[in-house]
C-alpha cells in the first residue's frame, strides 16, 4: 500500500466510527440488531470485493462501524437497545 491509499483507508475507518457513534448516541434507544454486526457485514463483503477499489473502502468502513460498538461485541449483544448511562460521543460502548 502507499501512501495515499493508507491515508483513504484511515479516513473511511474514521467516517465509519463517526457513524456508528452518531447512530449509537441517536439510535441507541431503538430495539435492533446492534451494529457492530452491520460493521461485520460490510467488513466481509469489502473483503469479497477486495480487488476493486470499492473492496477496500467497505472494509474500512467497516471495521470503523465494528470498533464504534466493540462493547457490545465483547459482550455479545446482538439484539436490543443500547444502554446509554451518559452522553459519550467518542468513547466505544
Amino acid at each position: 500500500m502507499n501512501f495515499k491509499k493508507i491515508i483513504i483507508f484511515i479516513v473511511f475507518c474514521f467516517v465509519g466510527y463517526s457513524i456508528g457513534r452518531i447512530g449509537h448516541v441517536f439510535g441507541g434507544f431503538l430495539i435492533t440488531p446492534h451494529h457492530w454486526i452491520y460493521g461485520f457485514l460490510i467488513f466481509c463483503l469489502g473483503c469479497f470485493l477486495r480487488k476493486k477499489k470499492i473492496g477496500n473502502i467497505l472494509m474500512a468502513f467497516g471495521i470503523g462501524v465494528f470498533v464504534s460498538d466493540l462493547n457490545d461485541f465483547f459482550h455479545l449483544r446482538f439484539y436490543g437497545a443500547d444502554i446509554l448511562n451518559k452522553f459519550n460521543f467518542w468513547g466505544i460502548n
